[in-house]
């Protein structure tokens, strides 16, 4: 048997070793999600956020041959600026390992490498989905059966608006992943704050969340919890706002012939350009948001151990 294939960074590895809270970030988010310098500086507000909250963040990547769990600031600035890196998910983690490419991880591939490193919460912007037309694509991400195999709970404005939002509630329920509002009965949408669906579950506090992590792990059930932490009030973008937006933007690419994992970019990227920028600051705030909530719950889940 050989040893796992992890690196941690320093503030990390001691957090670990002495069962302190710890927070999983993703990177998708800095290689594919907008712009240098502008990635490395919201990655850095996210993990200073986590810290103001009382948790120590992680975000994780594939370099060299290894699964980094948690980034020094340089190992950040280089990813920042890296190149020809891959969006890696649970099919495509271990042939990135073993080339010895770059790799940022998605919801899925960062759930995997939070539940090797032994990190009980994640904090992102919003999960991966049934896409609009699955049932003539087949497009669903594996985001939503790692939330029902890996146990680790993840913090969400909700699923992406651009998805099938029906359809992606309930390939949630058929997989048994408990979707938990915050404080609220609806069911977030990513830049806005109700989706006009009802959440499956509603919990109005980190505790809460925690002790339910916890009962899931002490009863053996596999898989996580999905969180579904509505954006700030002040940073929405109102559905009947975005609606139109996001269905030009899928008008466009359907046009286009853009599929498979250069659909989300794609859509990203017109809407801010439609939005003429507002849909990447909410994207930002609510990103935070998450961290704050995830951090929250981190500390709860140590104190309640």
């Amino acid at each position: 048997m050989t040893a796992l294939p992890l690196i941690y960074a320093p503030d990390v590895r001691l957090a670990l070793e002495n069962r302190q809270p710890v927070v999983a970030l993703e990177s998708t988010i800095i290689t594919h999600g907008m712009p240098y310098p502008q990635n490395l500086e919201t990655a850095q507000r996210v993990e200073a956020e986590v810290r103001a909250h009382g948790a120590v963040p992680a975000t994780i990547a594939v370099m060299n041959g290894q699964i980094h769990i948690g980034l020094t600031p340089e190992a950040l600035e280089a990813l920042a600026q890296a190149k020809d890196v891959m969006k890696i998910s649970r099919a495509d983690i271990a042939a990135c390992l073993a080339m010895g490419r770059v790799g940022a991880t998605t919801v899925a591939a960062t759930m995997i490498c939070a539940a090797l490193a032994g990190i009980s919460v994640f904090a992102t912007g919003g999960i991966g989905g049934v896409h609009r037309g699955a049932e003539l694509s087949f497009d669903i991400s594996a985001d939503l059966r790692e939330l029902s195999e890996t146990r680790v709970t993840v913090v969400a404005a909700g699923a992406k608006a651009i998805l099938d939002l029906p359809k992606t509630l309930e390939v949630l329920e058929t997989l048994g992943v408990p979707v938990i509002a915050l404080g609220q009965n609806a069911f977030p949408a990513f830049w806005s704050r109700d989706s006009g669906l009802p959440a499956p579950l509603r919990m109005d506090s980190a505790a809460e969340i925690a002790a339910a992590h916890l009962m899931r792990a002490r009863i053996g059930l596999p898989g996580g919890q999905l969180i579904a932490n509505p954006i700030p009030a002040a940073a929405e973008i109102p559905r009947d706002v975005i609606t139109p937006v996001i269905e030009t933007a899928l008008a466009e690419a359907e046009a286009q012939g853009i599929a498979a994992k250069e659909v989300t970019p794609f859509l990203l990227q017109r809407i801010f350009e439609l939005t003429e920028g507002a849909s990447l600051a909410s994207n930002i705030e609510l990103v935070l948001n998450n961290a704050r909530l995830a951090a929250a719950i981190a500390v709860e889940i140590t104190r309640q151990r």
